[in-house]
């Protein structure tokens, strides 16, 4: 390939054509960039050469959409949201945006011409590292739908160098390693040379003889900007993600000190820079690593909004005089959870200390401004920072969190007297003694003006118990919107088989921006006709997934096999647990049987597959149980035509992307009322995958929209979830024999010598730390049995099957990104379109 890439490209001239969209003059300009932008030795034109090339060709059509948009912006001066957000889970950026810019036809001919294939040249690309789960994939999904309604919004996050990790598996289970990402370049970011804000750590606060305060001394590093376009589909506008990454100057270099062999000291703060965005969610475990944490948010908070205020001087300088007071009708900042919680107590530093307002007008400039959506109601997950630590840090900002605090008592004492009791659970200083700190929930449930759960069934937890006594006090601050996917990167880039089948029955393409067309697909469920081209499509999908699947994992996977598969963020609430126990008794009853019975079950591929966190033992647990599982099952002769068992490895998008067309069941099974939404629930919903599920977060609505015959229902509901742990606690609960059947097995040592009795105690037990099986997978687990044998059953009817598969993707445009950005422009932001011409 690459000499016939070489001798394709000789023929083709370099000459630049940054917007042309003529597959000839693209190839030309992809040439020009190779040549005239080189970042390889010259004479080498091989895939990786390709790719970088192509990438900055669509970059130049990017940049001048990118400049256009932001020109507009500034003309016509519209209220603009600002997405601030700890996470992104981009993906690959090149797919997507030839498909969003429409010319992904034209890009594919003017490599062919230069010797390449497209589907070779998106493979070359590396999944940007800035997210771990569904909250930055979610953010990645707004910002997608932000751009393609024409709405003025940006987002603001960190440009981490090595992201969370790359996952391997070994013999040990998973192991870390750095993402790589960076280490070449990333052809997609603009460096925004000029855009460049101190942040500050630690120092001291002054009082000036007039009263007003000023934060001095610490350390102060720089944050410079960089800007990730991000195309609508088929419209001129185009975005911006601005990541920030921290530099320190060049005088904070201590020559004197290097020249002295003291290398280290010499470079300490270019050193204390480069640790901020190194890495997502640091371990925090330590002092050093709290602080860590800390400095990345506030570096987030402080950057973005030093930004935002500049743009909102920007656009009145020359237009006359201007109050502080018209800033929250032209800017909303949303807190994407509460990682970005320092964005209130900044906001009124940034305006008190360097704008000269009062308290009065800083404070109802910043509740108006910023909104809070909360994304869970997992105790640990509630973010409570230590109060030593924060006044070491922001020692400013713990003086205004304070002030905060103490006028948020003065109102309850004076409105809402009957609440009086409640004010140490409910106020945002937790002085206990021993650990006394700042709770970042209900510092942004007090100050926002708008709070947000994400499913229906979240935003009614969270009114009727996690911030039920606010709900008593606000009313009306508090709102649900259901998360949404975007339907071009989640059906028409990455199944564009089952894409082209959908816009020939339904007769238009519509859909991709408007998804609520695709219940005309209702009519047709039970055509033969229809169903047989889907079955295909599904098959397409099937194969390349068995493809990927051999190439990732050495496994050999059966295409008429039922895939099934669970992916997400391994963690005990998600019940991957659950998961491998029941392949586990599946297996057990395999080998009891017959070879004549075992030809009458419905073959199997459970997949699983996810990250762990890299301090989270029990979750590491499951990953090395999984996969010791698989290694037994998958070798066994008489078994594996029946069940195979598979651990996908380092999931992120890319594979993602590969795995959700090709499934046919999906499981998510969370404890029910534990999962806030969940996503990958819709993005396989919408591929046409049935769902095995438990009555949490989004499934709900999902279950709802699709049908209740077209989802396996399992498991405790939510409101029954206190009540049995308490009758686990007085040891009422009696488990299924199957349960037992299944972890006796493990213990047998059928899977091998590992000790999984760490793991299996948390199953175990009646109450105490880490047992009495808090997340109730011996509750659930012979309904969950139940539920395999309805879906084994269904399966074997592949009419029926084929028509609830239609009736789900049929049902799934509720499920728009598209759909709850409109929402937040109108409920939360009070936005509007703002369209380039």
């Amino acid at each position: 390939m690459a000499a016939n890439g070489k001798a394709a490209m000789d023929k083709v001239p370099a000459v630049a054509n940054p917007l042309s969209e003529k597959p000839m003059e693209i190839a030309s300009n992809i040439n020009y960039h190779a040549q005239f932008n080189p970042h390889f030795s010259p004479f080498k034109f091989e895939p990786e050469q390709a790719f970088f090339a192509t990438a900055e060709s669509v970059r130049d059509r990017l940049i001048k959409q990118w400049n256009e948009t932001f020109l507009h912006f500034h003309n016509v001066d519209p209220k603009q949201t600002y997405y601030l957000s700890m996470e992104y889970l981009q993906g690959r950026t090149l797919t997507n945006a030839i498909g969003n810019l429409n010319i992904q036809d034209a890009y594919a001919d003017a490599l062919n011409k230069l010797g390449h294939e497209l589907e070779e040249i998106v493979e070359q690309e590396k999944d940007a590292a800035l997210g771990n789960g569904g909250l930055g994939r979610l953010a990645s999904c707004f910002l997608d739908s932000m751009a393609t309604l024409n709405l003025p919004a940006w987002g603001y996050g960190l440009r981490y160098k090595y992201g969370l990790f790359k996952q391997r598996i070994t013999k040990q289970g998973q192991e870390e390693t750095a993402e790589d990402w960076l280490e070449k370049f990333s052809p997609w970011e603009v460096v925004r040379h000029d855009i460049v804000f101190p942040v500050r750590f630690f120092g001291h606060v002054e009082v000036n003889p007039d009263g007003s305060r000023k934060w001095v001394g610490g350390e102060v590093v720089q944050a410079l900007a960089y800007d990730v376009p991000i195309p609508g589909y088929k419209t001129k506008n185009t975005i911006s993600l601005r990541l920030w990454e921290a530099k320190a100057c060049n005088a904070d270099f201590n020559l004197f000190q290097f020249n002295e062999g003291q290398y280290e000291s010499a470079a300490q703060l270019h050193s204390g820079a480069q640790q901020i965005c190194a890495v997502l969610y640091p371990g925090d475990a330590t002092e050093n690593g709290k602080l860590l944490r800390l400095k990345q948010q506030y570096f987030l908070c402080s950057a973005s909004l030093q930004d935002i205020i500049l743009r909102f001087k920007e656009r009145r300088s020359g237009k006359g005089s201007w109050q502080w007071s018209e800033f929250p009708s032209k800017v909303a900042v949303q807190l994407n959870d509460t990682h970005p919680t320092l964005a209130i107590p900044e906001l009124m530093h940034l305006l008190m200390d360097d704008e000269g307002l009062g308290w009065d007008e800083a404070w109802d400039v910043t509740t108006r401004t910023i909104a809070y959506t909360n994304h869970t109601v997992l105790p640990e997950a509630l973010e409570k920072w230590s109060q030593p630590v924060m006044w070491k840090l922001l020692p400013r900002h713990m003086e205004i969190i304070e002030e905060i605090d103490k006028r948020f008592l003065a109102i309850i004492n004076a409105t809402s007297p009957e609440l009086e009791h409640k004010l140490p659970s409910i106020r945002i200083l937790d002085h206990n003694p021993q650990k006394p700190v700042v709770r970042m929930a209900n510092l942004c449930v007090v100050s926002a003006h708008t709070v947000n759960g994400v499913a229906q069934l979240h935003s009614d937890i969270l009114k009727a118990e996690l911030f039920a006594d606010y709900v008593s006090i606000w009313p009306t601050k508090f709102q649900n919107k259901t998360n949404g996917i975007t339907p071009r990167r989640w059906l028409r880039f990455c199944s564009p088989e089952l894409s082209k089948i959908i816009t020939k029955w339904l007769k238009t393409d519509q859909w991709v921006t408007n998804l609520d067309l695709l219940s005309g697909l209702q009519k047709f469920a039970d055509k033969a006709a229809f169903q047989n081209e889907w079955a295909s499509a599904k098959m397409a999908n099937k194969q390349r997934l068995a493809q990927y699947i051999l190439r990732v994992t050495g496994v050999s996977i059966d295409p008429n096999s039922l895939f099934d598969i669970q992916v997400k963020r391994i963690h005990e609430y998600k019940r991957q647990l659950l998961n491998i126990l029941g392949a586990i008794y599946r297996y057990k009853k395999l080998k009891e049987m017959s070879p004549e019975l075992r030809k009458n079950t419905t073959p199997r591929t459970v997949m699983i597959g996810g990250k762990a966190f890299a301090t989270y033992t029990n979750a590491k647990r499951i990953v090395k149980l999984v996969n010791d599982v698989g290694s037994v099952v998958n070798n066994d002769p008489e078994v594996n035509s029946y069940l195979k068992v598979v651990f996908v490895p380092n999931y992120n998008v890319s594979v993602a992307e590969m795995l959700i067309p090709g499934s046919e069941l999906s499981q998510h099974i969370s404890t029910a009322g534990m999962e806030a939404s969940g996503t990958s629930n819709m993005k396989f919903a919408l591929n046409g995958c049935l769902i095995i599920g438990t009555l949490d977060g989004a499934n709900v609505e999902i279950r709802e929209e699709i049908g209740e015959e077209n989802f396996f229902l399992f498991g405790a509901r939510a409101d029954e979830v206190p009540k049995l742990r308490k009758e686990r606690e007085n040891g009422l609960f009696k488990p299924d024999p199957r349960f037992e059947e299944a972890k006796q097995y493990i213990r047998s040592g059928a899977f091998g010598s590992y000790d999984y009795n760490p793991l299996l105690d948390s199953l175990e037990g009646n109450s105490g730390y880490g047992r009495g099986d808090y997340f109730l997978v011996g509750h659930d687990f012979p309904s969950y049995m139940d539920a395999q044998a309805r879906v084994d059953e269904a399966y074997k009817d592949q009419k029926k099957w084929l028509k609830m598969s239609i009736l789900s993707t049929a049902g799934s445009g509720k499920f728009s990104s598209d759909r709850t950005i409109a929402q937040y422009a109108k409920e939360i932001w009070n936005i509007e379109e703002c369209r380039v011409p």
